[in-house]
């Protein structure tokens, strides 16, 4: 996850993404509309006519940006009106403060890595994670998980997480699943509610592919990514997932390192 540093001209150019629910973020687009007429920035309505675009939202905002400028050169820039807000840099009530250090280009871009999966004709890009989820509620699905061929074993559980360094802190961590810090060119697996005293996390390298396959009798599997349901896995089919070729790109306030805020948030 390289961190792009250089210094940087003043923006001209911004794009907008909102939370879906307008409620939540209150006046912070007309905000940012002052922040940027004072600067000298236009808010473009076209994509590709972006520098940067501005994330007003939480990280569920945050991942609908990176994956709507997944492969584009602009970066997405986190303002929270949400919960948790790990993906953003700057709190909704420093708005115009924060606003003003990256209008003038002090912020950084860091490449996150994506996960890709497979299964049936279907291929999907994860920025944060995989989730492979019991289709049927209160019911464990049987799962056989295989590591570049080598069989891992079967055991019985409520889902499996395959989650890049950036969502280790999401899902992965509610399951009891490691940390992996940003920069970590790797992914982990992780079982939810596992029916087993040995079921244990992995850290995998980028070079790494996992296979998921449904041994189920009667439960499919339903495949998640980033939050999302894209469909399921029924009983004898699989899930391949590995690292992707494409990197999402995040833009963040000079200094502001994940170390940080992994201890603001999760200290308390």
């Amino acid at each position: 996850m390289p961190s792009q540093t250089h210094s940087r001209p003043a923006l001209s150019r911004i794009a907008v993404v909102t939370h879906g629910r307008p409620e939540r973020i209150g006046d912070a687009r007309a905000r940012l509309a002052a922040v940027a007429q004072r600067a000298g920035v236009q808010i473009v309505e076209n994509d590709a006519d972006a520098e940067l675009a501005v994330v007003l939202g939480g990280d569920g905002t945050t991942l609908r940006a990176l994956h709507r400028f997944l492969d584009t050169p602009v970066p997405c820039l986190g303002i929270n009106f949400g919960r948790v807000g790990f993906l953003t840099s700057i709190s909704g009530g420093d708005l115009e403060e924060g606003l003003a250090k990256v209008f003038a280009g002090h912020y950084e871009v860091l490449e996150l890595p994506t996960l890709e999966c497979r299964f049936g004709q279907s291929t999907r890009t994860g920025v944060n994670d995989v989730v492979l989820a019991s289709g049927s509620m209160g019911r464990m699905v049987i799962v056989e998980w295989v590591v570049d061929g080598n069989p891992m074993g079967e055991l019985g559980c409520d889902g499996a997480i395959m989650a890049t360094a950036t969502g280790s802190t999401a899902y992965n961590l509610s399951a009891g699943g490691p940390v992996l810090a940003w920069g970590t060119d790797g992914f982990v697996v992780s079982f939810v509610s596992p029916h087993s005293l040995h079921a244990r996390s992995m850290v995998l390298g980028r070079d790494h592919t996992v296979k998921v396959a449904n041994r189920s009798d009667d439960v499919p599997i339903q495949v998640v990514v980033d939050g999302h349901a894209h469909g399921e896995v029924p009983p004898g089919g699989s899930v391949i997932v590995a690292m992707g070729a494409r990197c999402a790109k995040l833009a963040r306030i000079e200094g502001h390192s994940f170390f940080r805020r992994y201890r603001e948030t999760f200290s308390t």
